[in-house]
């Protein structure tokens, strides 16, 4: 795909629609207009993209920091063999401290 029909499809607009309760409706009015929101719609698009974002943020923090534990617990119940680098090192240091 070109990168200009690429472009074009990442910036499409797509629409989305919902409804909700009356109550909700000017909730969210009130909300939008205490911030400087234009629109309901800019208001809900905006706190919706941001509460998106932190929600995918936490989810990969969350499965990289698992996947770090099993990496951890791994190496530690299952250690490599030790190369020939780290005996020449291991073997350095005990003249060292001896």
């Amino acid at each position: 795909m070109s990168a200009s029909k690429s472009q074009k499809k990442s910036t499409a607009n797509a629409r989305f629609d919902t409804r909700l309760l009356e109550s909700q409706k000017t909730l969210f009015e009130k909300a939008a207009k205490i911030k400087g929101y234009k629109s309901l719609s800019e208001f809900v698009v905006q706190v919706v993209q941001e509460a998106s974002e932190e929600i995918i943020e936490k989810h990969n923090s969350i499965l990289s920091s698992e996947n770090d534990k099993k990496v951890f617990f791994d190496a530690l119940t299952n250690p490599p063999q030790p190369n020939k680098a780290l005996i020449k090192a291991a073997k350095l240091y005990q003249k060292r401290v001896s």
